[in-house]
């Protein structure tokens, strides 16, 4: 493979058909040399696209397609630089971004996505961030035709999904749904009743995302719900970790944290009757609620700036930088409609691969079918089920190996 490959990314432009119109998006893949972007890009090159590698360091990426043998065009770009982006990229891209904390580093490919016109996909697993790009540039991307996806990973593309299948089955009697994310471990009996533990939360992820999570913990949350007995339903501040959610699936009881997801802004875009959105993280199996009531006895000292910086830089410092999850981690995501008064309507749930294998997979489907020339999403910033439609967004999981199962096999194995 020679150097003759475009350093400004622009060699391989989406084909045309005769008139113009654009036959076949261009893929924009930043972050292509870390964890979570190796395995996109594994499943780029496995469906049969050559994406275009975008990053600061030229050299890194070229090496990455060298391991994969692909021919690959990269762009050496500052990727906290809407300038430098905005001459990358063109209305008939696809970008996927793998780059995170993507409350510091983010920002700024998903501006010049929404101000191009190109479609934008990511793997933030941070709420904060997603919030941010609904608040500020949903209407930018809607008048320039791009639409945004935040989050179209393991978090929180699955519970999304879970969450508006269980709705339109529970129908317009639900008040109230809760999801909750929970991994599980293979070769260990059955999976549906494994219950993880602090051990699992530490072998099953990456330094990065433990890096994220310390991060998110000084960040503002938000939650939806109705603020006071008289108020309307809508999006109010919550930190992190206000309350613990038990959830009951397959006769096992099973706890989770609250977390701002983006549950909490797409499922009332599709159901405006819902008067509460609870997403729970039930990594910590029974140390979830000390864990909890830690994060509340400290929640008063992360108002500071002081504290949210040096907690900032010391989860910068985790141990475990070079290690990798063990290899039999699988994901659960469960599902409750509940009525006006608290009673559950209609539960379910869906399992699939590890986090970072959904979240390869997810990515690299949502960017292949975008880029395809019949494909048609909805502008703005959206959820995913808002964004690709719900029968179409069940099958991309499906593809990706997440399926659903019913509680009442559950119980039976």
């Amino acid at each position: 493979m020679n150097d003759s490959r475009s350093v400004d990314g622009r060699h391989d432009k989406a084909l045309r058909k005769a008139g113009g119109a654009v036959e076949k998006r261009r893929i924009v893949l930043l972050g292509a040399t870390g964890y979570t972007g190796r395995r996109v890009l594994r499943e780029l090159l496995a469906r049969g696209e050559k994406p275009t590698l975008a990053g600061r360091n030229r050299t890194r990426m070229l090496s990455l397609a060298d391991r994969f043998e692909a021919d690959l065009s990269v762009a050496e770009v500052d990727v906290t630089s809407v300038a430098d982006l905005t001459h990358l990229l063109e209305p008939s891209d696809v970008v996927v971004s793998t780059v995170g904390p993507f409350t510091q580093l983010g920002l700024a490919t998903v501006t010049a996505a929404a101000r191009a016109g190109a479609h934008y996909f990511d793997s933030a697993g941070e709420g904060t961030f997603a919030r941010r790009v609904h608040l500020e540039l949903d209407a930018v991307a809607a008048v320039r035709g791009a639409t945004l996806v935040p989050a179209l990973g393991y978090d929180y593309a699955p519970g999304n999904l879970a969450g508006a299948l269980v709705l339109t089955r529970a129908g317009e009697r639900a008040r109230h749904v809760e999801t909750g994310y929970f991994i599980t471990r293979s070769g260990h009996g059955d999976e549906l009743l494994y219950r993880s533990t602090l051990r699992d939360a530490y072998t099953l992820t990456t330094s990065g995302t433990r890096r994220t999570l310390v991060a998110a913990a000084a960040e503002d949350g938000f939650a939806y719900r109705r603020p006071r007995p008289w108020a309307s339903a809508r999006v109010v501040d919550e930190r992190a970790g206000k309350r613990v959610r038990t959830f009951h699936y397959g006769g096992v009881k099973r706890a989770a944290m609250t977390v701002p997801g983006t549950e909490h802004l797409e499922l009332p875009e599709l159901f405006p009757q819902l008067e509460s959105v609870e997403v729970g993280l039930g990594w910590l199996g029974r140390w979830t609620r000390p864990v909890q009531i830690a994060a509340s006895l400290q929640s008063p000292l992360l108002r500071s700036a002081k504290v949210r910086t040096a907690l900032a830089r010391w989860s910068e410092r985790l141990p475990g930088s070079h290690r990798e999850p063990d290899r039999d981690g699988r994901s659960l995501v469960i599902a409750v409609a509940r009525d006006g008064h608290g009673r559950p309507l209609a539960t379910t749930a869906l399992t699939g691969p590890d986090p970072y294998e959904m979240t390869g997979s997810l990515l690299a489907w949502g960017a292949v079918h975008a880029a395809a020339p019949d494909t048609v999403l909805k502008p703005g910033a959206h959820g995913p089920v808002a964004a690709f439609g719900l029968d179409i967004l069940r099958l991309g999981a499906a593809e990706a190996g997440v399926h659903e199962i019913d509680e009442a096999s559950a119980r039976r194995r």
